[in-house]
């Protein structure tokens, strides 16, 4: 259990950050230029609504444009009465429960977060699923993420026995990312052609 949400926080190493780094322009570059595709979201939020299921609480993100889409699972969830939380971006982690669409209003970098009251780093020890952002992602469940630390350091509050899913574009599945000690292997992969249930 952690003991403060300073700890074990992640510091870059020359050997993976720069890999990373680049890794993480060409994905960024590659989806600045994808085009749109509802159905593909839809299936995507299918998948994802399938793989989550059963779960009382969960913890997801809203997407940002050029994003795999996330608002439509978020509120499906609402709808069938999930509790869901989001992340309300500051310096250290900390969550606000989803109440709707309307709701949403933009926090740190626009990206939009609940308007309620914020819970605190250790409101995700209540999430039995949690939805990360992430720009890569390999079959056996290694993760690219998106480079800011901010989940590295919130992930330290989640339960051992929380599911961790990643929502990508279909070609973002990789043979291999670049590692470091502290990250952490997600359960399951989620794209617009296929889910993946990743080595335990």
């Amino acid at each position: 259990m952690p003991t403060g949400p300073s700890e074990g926080q992640p510091r870059a190493t020359a050997s993976a950050e720069p890999a990373k780094s680049a890794l993480r322009a060409r994905l960024r570059a590659a989806r600045a230029t994808r085009p749109a595709d509802p159905a593909g979201d839809d299936v995507r939020t299918i998948r994802a609504l399938a793989a989550c299921a059963g779960a009382p609480v969960v913890a997801a993100y809203a997407s940002m444009p050029g994003e795999p889409a996330t608002l439509e699972l978020i509120e499906a969830l609402r709808l069938a009465e999930v509790p869901v939380m989001l992340p309300v971006l500051t310096g250290e982690p900390d969550w606000a429960w989803y109440t709707g669409r309307e709701a949403l209003v933009p926090g740190a970098r626009g990206i939009p977060r609940p308007d309620g009251v914020a819970l605190g780093a250790d409101a995700l020890r209540q999430a039995d699923w949690i939805w990360l952002p992430g720009l890569a992602g390999t079959p056996g469940g290694h993760r690219l993420g998106t480079g800011g630390g901010w989940y590295d350091r919130a992930l330290a509050w989640a339960r051992p026995s929380a599911r961790l899913g990643l929502l990508l574009f279909d070609d973002e599945v990789l043979d291999a990312v670049p590692l470091d000690p502290w990250d952490r292997d997600v359960h399951v992969l989620v794209t617009e052609r296929r889910r993946l249930d990743c080595a335990e």
